[in-house]
């Protein structure tokens, strides 16, 4: 066996976009936006808020808030999302992909995870809206669980991917398909298997902490409530799955970190909430992983080239540079009741922005 390569000092590569993350309001908006648009040029916003975003006029009411609440100077461009409930209508939805308000819709089975009480009950309910943005281009991100109480929890990714996401590609197999936040070898697979039989309309997001931890580390000494996210993290072997498929240069798989700030009192509570803040140091989780396997090589495709040429938007100018560097993870992000703490708190991570 050959011996790995050297890993270099710094890396350099075109601006990255967090093509999933969330943001809240008010407050907390103010609180997490920085972060974000620190490192990334764009980024797709997650729509379920209270009450969630589903039209048109309150996307752009949205979009002015975070425009509002940027840092002076940043360079950032959200890109709204419209939140699928059993009553949108399809002619709105594609209103608001022509003005340019709309990037995509988000589909959450109803009850699945946070604010998605609104979400879809019935997927033959949202097939007119499904129809049209397939005629339109228009991409469908799906957070992919079934919330059938009977299926256990570890198993709701694959079991979706069986029971829903495939009838519905074979039903409309043009329709433009991100499934986010993948947890399993079996989406990685169900991927995979369709760019392998030339079917360019599906892709995946990859969380830097699904990449990090497994579901043991939620237990680890005790329950360790801001490593609770959903989809839940899985077993070892999915883990090592979304690795080799991170790291591939595969072009169907790309970055989204699903960054979902909670306050600390939220998480720490005897029902917490569900969500892992990686935004204060998405890039170098990232970095570190592709560092780790031998992989930076490919870092640009999963971070700056795949996730554009998927939403056929244009790769950024802007660069930016990592280097080899300890640096310590803050212990919270924000003040009093709205802090929250971000993934690997207090821990030293080997890999730094600097540029």
């Amino acid at each position: 066996m050959l011996p790995m390569p050297p890993t270099p000092d710094t890396i350099t590569i075109r601006r990255p976009d967090d093509w999933h993350v969330h943001f809240r309001d008010g407050a907390m908006l103010r609180t997490v936006l920085p972060w974000t648009a620190g490192q990334f040029a764009r980024a797709i916003v997650m729509p379920n808020l209270v009450p969630p975003v589903t039209d048109v006029a309150a996307a752009r009411g949205y979009r002015e808030r975070i425009l509002a609440a940027l840092p002076e100077g940043a360079d950032f461009t959200p890109l709204m999302t419209c939140y699928l409930t059993d009553a949108t209508d399809p002619a709105e939805v594609a209103r608001g992909h022509q003005e340019g308000v709309f990037t995509a819709v988000k589909l959450y089975p109803a009850y699945a995870t946070t604010h998605s009480a609104h979400g879809v009950t019935d997927m033959d309910r949202v097939m007119p809206v499904l129809e049209r943005m397939a005629a339109i281009g228009m991409p469908l991100l799906i957070h992919g669980e079934v919330t059938d109480p009977e299926v256990d929890i570890f198993d709701r990714e694959a079991v979706f991917i069986e029971r829903v996401l495939d009838p519905l590609r074979r039903r409309l197999p043009e329709l433009r398909v991100v499934l986010e936040h993948v947890t399993t070898e079996e989406a990685v697979a169900y991927v995979e298997n369709a760019r392998a039989n030339s079917e360019p309309n599906v892709a995946a997001t990859i969380t830097a902490h699904h990449l990090i931890i497994n579901r043991n580390a939620i237990f680890q000494g005790g329950i360790r409530p801001h490593l609770y996210c959903l989809p839940i993290a899985k077993r070892e072997t999915h883990r090592r799955a979304l690795r080799r498929a991170a790291t591939s240069g595969h072009p169907a798989f790309f970055l989204g970190t699903d960054s979902a700030p909670h306050a600390i009192p939220t998480k720490e509570t005897a029902c917490g909430c569900a969500g892992v803040f990686t935004a204060a140091s998405a890039l170098e989780l990232y970095a570190e992983v592709f560092a780790e396997d031998g992989a930076l090589d490919k870092f640009e495709a999963f971070a700056s080239l795949n996730g554009p040429a998927f939403y056929r938007l244009p790769v950024n100018e802007g660069r930016v540079t990592l280097c080899r560097e300890e640096w310590t993870v803050p212990e919270r992000i924000g003040e009093g009741e709205l802090a929250v703490m971000p993934f690997r708190a207090g821990e030293t991570l080997r890999w730094r922005l600097i540029a």
